[in-house]
């Protein structure tokens, strides 16, 4: 019997991979290729999110204001807004740090690291259910809210049977990490809302499908915080 021979394959250029088991190095390069074109397009998204809505809130609030966002994540949001309101926005979480370069403080989930009255705008982004106690972090926005200023917020909403199993998959996601996930309809979130004085100023109705791997109904408002009889010290500047 004849012995069998390798006849090696040559490499084609219309093949993005090895085409001869005998180029392992060249393989484990291509898979590691991939894996960082991967990580950079995740990142691409990552950011180009977060100016998106950046862009939109920059539209409800003023240049200059003095702005704070709650459960900042990785900071772009913070990050963009920055540069587009020509000031810094501080930017808490419950993590060690964030990836932008922002003004970051770390704070307890609760407690704001500020102090009253110290802030023109508050952001909630996609952050209330994830708050194990959501009364309290809402006061907290008060507390640091100068008279007249406003809290943005999204949030997800469990509208359909389909949102409500997404909601059901990212409570999964997250419960081990930040606690379990605190879901509510409109009615419920204009309940807790009128109860702590905020006036609903805008309200609009999101696309689910802006994230594609996070499909659910979505809302974001516009809250107005008037405290009768409290200085304001905005006006004073």
């Amino acid at each position: 019997m004849r012995d069998e021979q390798f006849i090696p394959v040559p490499q084609s250029r219309w093949l993005p991979f090895p085409t001869s088991v005998s180029e392992p190095a060249e393989r484990d390069g291509f898979v590691h290729g991939l894996k960082r074109r991967w990580a950079r397009e995740r990142r691409r998204r990552k950011v180009g999110r977060a100016y998106d809505m950046a862009l939109e809130i920059a539209r409800v609030i003023p240049c200059g204001a003095e702005v704070l966002d709650v459960g900042c994540g990785n900071g772009f949001i913070a990050h963009h807004l920055s540069a587009m309101l020509g000031t810094s926005v501080v930017g808490i979480d419950v993590a060690t740090s964030t990836e932008a370069a922002i003004e970051y403080r770390r704070f307890d989930g609760i407690h704001f690291p500020l102090e009253d009255d110290s802030v023109d705008a508050v952001l909630l982004c996609y952050v209330l259910h994830h708050a194990q106690d959501t009364g309290a972090v809402l006061n907290e926005v008060r507390r640091v809210l100068r008279n007249g200023g406003l809290a943005i917020i999204y949030e997800d909403i469990p509208a359909s049977w389909w949102d409500k199993g997404v909601c059901w998959i990212h409570n999964r996601q997250w419960k081990d990490r930040t606690g379990p996930c605190a879901f509510r309809n409109e009615s419920e979130w204009r309940a807790l809302l009128v109860s702590l004085d905020f006036e609903i100023v805008s309200e609009r109705r999101l696309s689910r499908w802006r994230n594609f791997t996070h499909p659910v109904c979505r809302r974001s408002l516009a809250l107005k915080l008037n405290r009768p009889g409290t200085f304001n010290m905005q006006a004073s500047r």
